[in-house]
């Protein structure tokens, strides 16, 4: 009958003390005062404003995460960007010019001298003064042709050459731009990433829309200006010659030397020359390729130079290791196998193609690969996240009154029971937002004002079967047991449907979307869980305290 063993008790309470203890802190610490706190002076001490400051005020023991406030909510800037692919249609063209050149030299007996014409940005216009030897030159320059690095361009190459009576025309594949305008957006939102990771600001929202739009929203941040100063800053990508590699990272580097990280081999450090020999301002091109023995790599290019420093280096240096340093991080080093001549190569190792394909994102994060043009610019103001914050309370306030009094009015005991359960649901909601770090938005407030709705739901379905219980004759016990053992069912099938409509929410839409998706998300599973264990425990608890007769539901 109605019997719930000890080891259920106990963890059903302990887990609603966790939930209350994790919301605590949201009560406790007033985001006005957070955003009155001096970000910088934060971020110094290697602290973030969703921290609470412990002194004097919280104890350092107890859980200290605060819910995130979203860019509508704490304030901060929006920004759209259209990346211009074009742009890297034309350096393209630029690199790709001297491996024309040097290929078409030792045929000139065949198809004559050769000059360069004006043209579109995405072409090599050739004029040849021997028409005769078209086909010859056609033959030449196809040879320098690589085939498309993407799944949508498998099987075409990058470049397609063609004769316009005695011009030789080379321009890119339709199928290498559109590899190349996924790679040109891909490596924006690696720079744009790497840029604001770097101010440490918490959540922001950098995702990439349709085709060649990048959407950027950082809560916390003054202005839009300041983000776009941020979005500017050049990374600092290097070719150093290495001097030693170990794991201590105060070692002594020497004169002209410095110690620098691995990137993803944690403990390593390398010494290295301060002094570079080629940057990333000379690199043209980087790409994930496949070696010689079809292992995932990376191709990389340098315009001419680069070319020139970079062979002469490596012709004067075979098997000596040569770091990749990207923002005073060591992406890879690796070991010069012999002369390097026209300024490209190939880095090899035990790649998987997702990993060639994000260290040829790495390489590329020197500096943007395109001019971004912002099509919006938003600051929002923390006055206007205080307002928000404010009508979403006045709002939470409405609904969960309103609530509390209809399931007093109509169920009596029973209804209190489950406006205790409804308090429970809303600090376990805001417990597990700041146990994962979770965003609230002001769409997430609505789902929290829908939850307060939707979670009594489960408690009504116990309660009118219980009530169909008694009318049938059924004692108090018995009652209760076959209320909750027959609503079960319809509890779960409606709560899993809507579960995956909110999981279907948040992994196919953004932002706004998202934030919705959250609050529903969790809204459901502590509902469910308050509904169908604590309710059942304080009922069970009271009944067997009381052993009333009778009861009215």
């Amino acid at each position: 009958m109605l019997q719930i063993d000890l080891w259920k008790r106990v963890l059903i309470w302990l887990v609603c003390a966790a939930g209350l203890l994790l919301a605590l802190p949201n009560g406790f610490y007033t985001r006005v005062e957070q955003a009155n706190d001096a970000a910088a002076d934060i971020i110094a001490k290697g602290e973030t404003p969703e921290r609470l400051e412990t002194a004097g005020q919280w104890p350092s023991f107890l859980p200290s995460g605060l819910v995130n406030l979203g860019l509508d909510l704490r304030g901060g800037a929006h920004l759209l960007a259209e990346v211009q692919v074009e742009d890297v249609y034309e350096a393209r063209m630029d690199a790709l010019w001297p491996e024309v050149r040097d290929a078409l030299r030792p045929e000139r007996s065949t198809v004559g001298t050769f000059r360069r014409q004006p043209g579109p940005a995405d072409q090599i216009r050739l004029k040849i003064s021997k028409p005769d030897g078209m086909s010859r030159a056609l033959e030449v320059v196809r040879a320098l042709a690589n085939p498309v690095t993407s799944l949508t361009g498998a099987g075409a190459t990058d470049i397609e050459v063609s004769a316009e009576g005695d011009i030789l025309v080379v321009q890119l594949s339709e199928a290498e731009k559109l590899a190349s305008d996924d790679r040109t957006v891909r490596q924006s939102l690696e720079i744009v990433r790497r840029r604001i990771d770097e101010v440490g600001t918490r959540e922001p929202t950098i995702q990439r829309q349709g085709a060649d739009r990048i959407l950027i929203q950082v809560p916390g941040i003054g202005s839009a200006s300041e983000l776009k100063a941020i979005i500017g800053t050049t990374a600092q990508l290097t070719f150093n010659p290495v001097v030693g590699r170990g794991s201590n990272a105060d070692a002594a580097p020497g004169i002209g030397n410095k110690v620098v990280p691995s990137l993803d081999e944690e403990g390593t450090y390398y010494t290295i020359e301060a002094a570079a020999v080629v940057t990333g301002e000379d690199l043209v091109d980087a790409q994930p390729s496949f070696d010689q023995n079809g292992r995932p790599a990376v191709t990389f290019r340098f315009n001419t130079s680069g070319a020139r420093r970079f062979g002469d280096y490596t012709a004067e240096n075979i098997g000596s290791p040569f770091a990749i340093v990207l923002d005073d991080e060591v992406v890879s080093a690796p070991v010069i196998q012999s002369h390097i001549p026209g300024g490209s190569g190939i880095i090899t190792g035990n790649f998987t193609i997702e990993e060639s394909t994000n260290l040829a994102v790495l390489l590329r994060a020197g500096a943007l690969p395109a001019g971004l043009e912002f099509l919006e610019e938003r600051t929002i103001g923390p006055e206007l996240g205080q307002d928000s914050i404010d009508a979403g309370k006045v709002a939470t306030a409405v609904a969960f009154v309103a609530v509390l009094a209809f399931m007093g009015l109509s169920y009596g005991m029973f209804g209190m029971f489950a406006n205790v359960a409804l308090v429970l649901n809303i600090a376990l909601i805001f417990g597990m937002l700041s146990l994962i770090g979770g965003t609230l938005t002001l769409p997430g407030i609505a789902g929290i004002v829908l939850t307060v709705g939707m979670a009594v739901d489960a408690n009504v379905l116990v309660f009118e079967r219980i009530r169909e219980e008694l009318k049938a004759g059924r004692g108090p016990a018995k009652a209760i047991d076959e209320g909750y053992s027959k609503a079960l069912s319809a509890i779960l099938d409606a709560n899993i449907t809507t579960f995956i409509t909110a999981v279907i929410l948040f992994a196919m839409g953004s932002g706004p979307v998202r934030g919705f998706a959250i609050t529903l998300g969790l809204g459901i599973m502590t509902s469910v869980f308050t509904a169908i264990f604590v309710t059942r425990l304080m009922i069970v608890m009271w009944f067997e305290r009381r052993r009333p007769k009778t009861i009215e539901v």
